[in-house]
């Protein structure tokens, strides 16, 4: 039987797409595929459950990072689709293109003001601060389909500046839970997040909430 495009990974969906789907060119994950397997923490056997749900939220990360339209998006159920973290109002993805998805995922914090953000300037933030990539991985599976639970981490080095503070070149990790209602076609439509944010925003201002605020 054949794997369904969006559990074969970024670079499958990347050869896949039309290049008119990439918000300014399509992504590059030759770093990412050379980085992730040496510092990762976690290894698991090819087919399993745990590196099937990790390459379809790598692909759904990527789609709602790179792709400017939902229809586009492989990876969800786009009528049915909707996120949210820690318990906070539900966005679809029409929310996400609209507001950034960083903006909606790291959401408020005394370290950052997303209503001060863009999509642009948000990616900008954050890429500067993390320029040689901020990796994910999945830790552990709870709970098997419809509903997965899961723990992951994700990880950098913070090598650039972050709103005018200096980088220290220290590995920033931070660790969380999702709960993703997957299709009968293992697709998202939806996602519930549970983590801490200034787990990795706190590092990044210094640990000092005016310099990680903006005008």
């Amino acid at each position: 039987m054949s794997t369904s495009l969006w559990l074969e990974g970024r670079n499958a969906v990347v050869a896949a797409a039309d290049p008119g789907d990439w918000r300014g060119g399509t992504p590059d994950y030759a770093l990412t595929d050379e980085v992730v397997p040496k510092q990762r923490t976690t290894s698991f056997e090819e087919g399993s459950l745990e590196l099937v749900v990790e390459n379809l939220v790598r692909v759904f990360e990527m789609e709602v990072s790179h792709k400017h339209d939902p229809a586009t998006w492989v990876s969800v159920v786009a009528d049915r689709f909707r996120t949210r973290v820690n318990g906070g109002p539900w966005a679809d993805g029409a929310d996400i293109v609209e507001r950034g998805s960083y903006n909606v995922l790291v959401g408020e914090s005394v370290f950052y003001d997303s209503t001060k953000e863009s999509f642009d300037s948000s990616h900008d933030v954050f890429h500067a601060a993390l320029p040689n990539g901020f990796f994910w991985e999945v830790l552990e599976i709870l709970s098997p389909p419809p509903v997965v639970a899961f723990k992951w981490r994700h990880w950098g080095a913070f090598e650039g500046e972050y709103k005018g503070n200096a980088p220290t070149g220290e590995t920033i990790e931070m660790f969380g839970v999702s709960i993703a209602r997957l299709s009968d076609d293992l697709k998202l439509a939806e996602v519930e997040h549970f983590y801490d944010s200034d787990e990795l925003l706190s590092p990044l201002a210094g640990g000092c909430p005016i310099r990680g605020t903006t005008g």
